[in-house]
C-alpha cells in the first residue's frame, strides 16, 4: 500500500502534463491573449457615473461577450432605449478559428472598460478582432475614421529600386484585390485575399475585408479610403477603420488553409487567353512573311544606321522632334491633359555627349538626388556654366509620358518662381532633362537639418511662401492654361544662389482648359502627407487641391516639421491638427519653431499660421483660392475668416513588439508604428 501511495502523486502529475502538452500542441494560438492593438474613444463626450447610459453601456459588453460564444464571426445587438439606447457590434476577423474569436471578442468586451472607462463612443482593435459601441447607430453604415496605420520597421528589399515605382506598384496589386473582391466576392463576407508572386523568390500577402453588415458600394468605398492611407515603402503595411482592413506584408499573416486566395478574375483570363491567341497569330504571320522581312531588314538597317545614334525607338524619335520643333505634318498639334496646344516652338535639344562630359559620365559624385523616375545629376558645361540632368530610367516606360509631359509644359511656363528647364536629350535610349542647377539644393534639406535650419531666418522663409505662392498662382490663372501641380512638397521647392523658391518636378501635372476647374482620376500621384483629402479618397483634384499642399507646405516651413511623420507621443496629432489647436487657444507662437524667434515678426507669422490652417480644411470650398492667398500675405488690414478644424490628424505612436503570427488567421504586427486619422 506504501508504494502504491508513492506512485499515486506521481501519475497524477504525469497524467496532468500530459494534458497540458497535448493541449498546447493543439491550442497554442488559441490559448494566447489577444493582442491589443489600438483603441479610440475621445473623451469630448462622456457619460456620468452610475448613469442609465452606463448602465446599458454595460449591459450591452456583457450581451457582445456573451453572444460572442455562439460561434459568430459577426454580431450586433442594441441596449436600453433612447435617448440612453446603446448600439454595439464586434467581428473577428476571416479565417481565424471559432475559439480564437470567442476568445478575443470576451476579452475586448472587458479590456475596453480599462481604455474607455466612461467614454460615449468607443472602438477598441486585437490582432483577430473589433469590439465598437456608440450612441448612434452604427450597424450598416461605413465608418471611415478614424484611421489606425501601421507599417512594418523592416526595410523593402525588393528588385524594384525606385520607391515611387515600388509603391504605385503595391497599391495596383491591392486595386486590383479590391476590385477583385467587388467582383468575386459580392455578398456577406465582403472579403478576399491575394497571393502575388512578384520575384521568383518573393510573394506578396493581401488581405482586404471590411464588416459583414456593410453593402457592397459601402465596403468597396471603405477599403478604397483605407488604401488611400495605407503606408508603403516597407515589408508590410496596414490601414485599419471601424469598418475595413487593408493590409499586405511579403511573409504569410493569415490562416492560408481557411480561406482562398482570389483566382485571376475572368476578365484576366480572357487577357490571358487572348494573349496566347494573339502569340499564335503573331507567330503564324512571321512564319508565313519571315522571307520578306528578313529580305527587307537590310534596307532598312541600312537607311537607319546614320540615324539611330539620334534614338533607338521610335517614341523617343518622336517626342526628340515635338520639342525640337520638328514635328511632322501630321503630328503637327498635340494634345495634352486634353488640351490643344498647338505647334511646338523651337526647343534645344543637346547631345549626349556634352551631358556625359558636363556629368563625368553620371558619376555618384555628381548625384545631386533620386526623383520618382530617375536620378539627378549636377554637370558643368565647357563654358563653366552649372546644369543639373534628370536622367529618367532606361526601363521605365511610364518615365517617357511623364517626360513628354514635363517637356510640354515647362518648356511654355517662364516665371521667377519655376525652375527653367534648359533643354533635353534622347539619344542612345536616354531620357535627359537639362535644367538651371540650384545651388541650394530643395527646401527639405534646409527645414529639416537642426544644422542647416539656421540659415533660413523668418525674413528668408517669409520671402519663401511668398515666392512659392507667386509661383502656384502663375500655374492656376497667369499662364495659358490651368495647370494643377499634384506633388507640391517641400523636396520640389528648389532654392536658387538667393535663396529664392522655384517649384520643380511637373512630371504628375495637369492641364485645364478655362472652363475646366476640376477633374477624377483613377490613378492617384503625389506625396503622403500632402495629398488633399478629396484627392487622397476620390481622385477628385483641382486647383484647391494644390491649396492643400501649399498649405501644408505653409505650416512646415513656420514650425521646420514634417506632416508626414509628425507625431506627439501623449496625443498622437498630426502638425495641422496640433497647429490648429494651438492658434485655437490663443498659442499660435508655440508652433514656431526655436531658431525663428529671435528674428520673427509675430503679426506675420501669426498670420501664415492662419492662412494655412485655411487651407488645409476639409472642404474645397472653404479653402482660398492662390489670388486670394497672395493678396491675405500682402497685406494686414484684410480680416480673415475663421478656419475649420484641419480635414484630418495624422498622429503616430508607436506600438508594443507584436509576434508575428501565420499559423492562424491573427492580425500580428511585429515592431508596427500606429497612425491615428480621425476627421473632425
Amino acid at each position: 500500500m506504501s508504494f502504491i501511495r508513492k506512485r499515486l502523486p506521481i501519475s497524477a502529475v504525469s497524467i496532468d502534463l500530459l494534458v497540458i502538452v497535448l493541449f498546447l500542441l493543439n491550442h497554442t494560438t488559441e490559448a494566447q491573449q489577444p493582442k491589443y492593438v489600438y483603441h479610440f474613444c475621445p473623451n469630448t463626450t462622456t457619460f456620468s457615473i452610475n448613469s442609465a447610459y452606463q448602465a446599458n453601456r454595460d449591459g450591452l459588453l456583457s450581451s457582445l461577450s456573451s453572444n460572442g460564444t455562439r460561434g459568430e464571426v459577426f454580431y450586433n445587438t442594441t441596449s436600453g432605449r433612447n435617448p440612453d439606447m446603446v448600439y454595439g457590434l464586434f467581428a473577428c476577423l476571416e479565417g481565424l478559428s471559432t475559439s480564437g474569436c470567442q476568445e478575443c471578442v470576451a476579452y475586448a468586451a472587458t479590456d475596453i472598460y480599462q481604455h474607455c472607462p466612461v467614454e460615449i463612443k468607443a472602438v477598441i482593435w486585437y490582432d483577430g478582432c473589433l469590439l465598437r459601441y456608440s450612441n448612434q447607430n452604427i450597424v450598416s453604415i461605413v465608418a471611415e475614421a478614424p484611421r489606425v496605420a501601421f507599417i512594418n520597421d523592416k526595410a523593402v528589399i525588393v528588385t524594384i529600386t525606385e520607391q515611387d515605382r515600388f509603391d504605385q506598384y503595391i497599391r495596383s496589386i491591392i486595386n486590383d484585390t479590391i476590385s477583385l473582391a467587388e467582383i468575386e466576392h459580392a455578398g456577406p463576407k465582403n472579403f478576399a485575399t491575394r497571393e502575388k508572386n512578384i520575384s521568383s523568390f518573393q510573394t506578396l500577402y493581401i488581405l482586404v475585408q471590411c464588416t459583414p453588415d456593410l453593402s457592397g458600394t459601402d465596403c468597396s468605398r471603405c477599403l478604397r479610403g483605407a488604401m488611400a492611407y495605407l503606408p508603403t515603402g516597407r515589408e508590410g503595411g496596414t490601414s485599419l477603420t471601424p469598418s475595413c482592413i487593408v493590409r499586405y506584408e511579403f511573409n504569410p499573416f493569415y490562416n492560408q488553409t481557411a480561406v482562398v486566395a482570389l483566382p485571376p478574375s475572368a476578365r484576366e483570363e480572357k487577357k490571358q487567353n487572348n494573349s496566347i491567341h494573339i502569340r499564335i497569330l503573331v507567330a503564324s504571320l512571321f512564319t508565313t512573311f519571315g522571307l520578306a522581312v528578313v529580305s527587307a531588314s537590310g534596307f532598312f538597317i541600312w537607311r537607319r544606321r546614320n540615324t539611330q545614334e539620334d534614338g533607338e525607338n521610335s517614341k523617343e524619335v518622336q517626342l526628340l522632334d515635338l520639342v525640337g520643333g520638328r514635328i511632322p505634318h501630321k503630328h503637327s498639334r498635340d494634345t495634352v491633359g486634353g488640351e490643344n496646344l498647338g505647334e511646338s516652338q523651337e526647343f534645344p535639344s543637346i547631345r549626349l555627349d556634352i551631358l556625359l562630359a558636363a556629368t563625368n559620365r553620371f558619376s555618384d559624385d555628381n548625384k545631386l538626388g533620386e526623383g520618382g523616375f530617375g536620378p539627378v545629376y549636377k554637370g558643368t558645361l565647357a563654358d563653366g556654366k552649372e546644369i543639373a540632368v534628370k536622367r529618367l530610367s532606361r526601363a521605365s516606360d511610364q518615365g517617357l509620358v511623364e517626360l513628354k509631359n514635363e517637356v510640354m509644359l515647362i518648356a511654355r511656363l517662364q516665371h521667377r518662381n519655376l525652375v527653367k528647364l534648359l533643354g533635353c536629350c534622347l539619344e542612345k535610349n536616354e531620357k535627359l532633362l537639362v535644367y538651371e542647377f540650384m545651388p541650394n539644393r530643395s527646401l527639405d534639406v534646409f527645414l529639416f537639418d537642426s544644422n542647416l535650419a539656421a540659415q533660413l531666418d523668418w525674413q528668408k522663409r517669409f520671402i519663401i511662401i511668398k515666392g512659392i505662392a507667386r509661383g502656384i498662382l502663375y500655374l492656376h490663372e497667369d499662364s495659358r492654361l490651368k495647370i494643377i501641380h499634384r506633388d507640391l512638397k517641400t523636396s520640389n521647392i528648389l532654392l536658387d544662389h538667393q535663396m529664392n523658391p522655384k517649384i520643380s518636378d511637373f512630371g504628375m501635372a495637369r492641364l485645364f482648359g478655362e472652363d475646366k476647374n476640376e477633374a477624377n482620376t483613377n490613378r492617384v500621384v503625389g506625396t503622403y502627407g500632402y495629398m488633399a483629402p478629396e484627392y487622397a479618397m476620390e481622385g477628385l483634384f483641382s486647383v484647391k487641391s494644390d491649396v492643400f499642399s501649399f498649405g501644408v507646405l505653409l505650416l512646415e516651413i513656420i514650425s521646420g516639421k514634417k506632416n508626414n511623420g509628425f507625431h506627439l507621443a501623449e496625443r498622437g496629432e498630426s502638425l495641422l491638427t496640433f497647429a490648429w489647436k494651438l492658434w485655437s487657444k490663443g498659442e499660435g507662437m508655440r508652433l514656431i519653431h526655436q531658431l525663428l524667434v529671435p528674428t520673427c515678426v509675430a503679426s506675420e507669422a501669426l498670420k501664415c499660421i492662419h492662412i494655412g490652417l485655411l487651407c488645409v480644411q476639409e472642404d474645397p470650398e472653404d479653402r482660398p483660392t492662390m489670388s486670394s492667398v497672395i493678396v491675405m500675405l500682402a497685406t494686414d488690414t484684410i480680416t480673415l475668416p475663421r478656419p475649420a478644424e484641419p480635414a484630418f490628424s495624422v498622429g503616430r505612436a508607436v506600438a508594443p513588439p507584436l509576434e508575428l503570427t501565420s499559423s492562424q488567421g491573427l492580425i500580428s504586427i511585429n515592431m508596427l508604428t500606429i497612425s491615428n486619422l480621425s476627421p473632425r
